[in-house]
């Protein structure tokens, strides 16, 4: 049970870090003129492609799910 505790404090810390980050490297972008734009647009862009991969995954879990029940249900009848 400790390990699992230190590894969330340890997770949670490294998850800080790694925003820091990414909002130091918008304001440094944002102060030059034309480059900004498209960096800001590279950071959206790899910021939403794990999002888009969490939810393909959840929908198909979650169609799997609803499969195995319709199944459990015909099954029974």
């Amino acid at each position: 049970m400790q390990k699992i505790i230190i590894s969330i404090f340890l997770f949670l810390f490294a998850a800080s870090q790694a925003f820091s980050q990414c909002a130091m490297c918008k304001a440094v972008i944002e102060s030059q003129d034309d480059v900004g734009a498209g960096i800001n647009q590279g950071i959206v862009y790899l910021m939403f492609i794990p999002y888009v991969a969490f939810g393909v995954v959840g929908f198909l879990i979650y169609r799997h799910y609803k499969q195995n029940q319709q199944k459990e249900a015909t099954g029974n009848d």
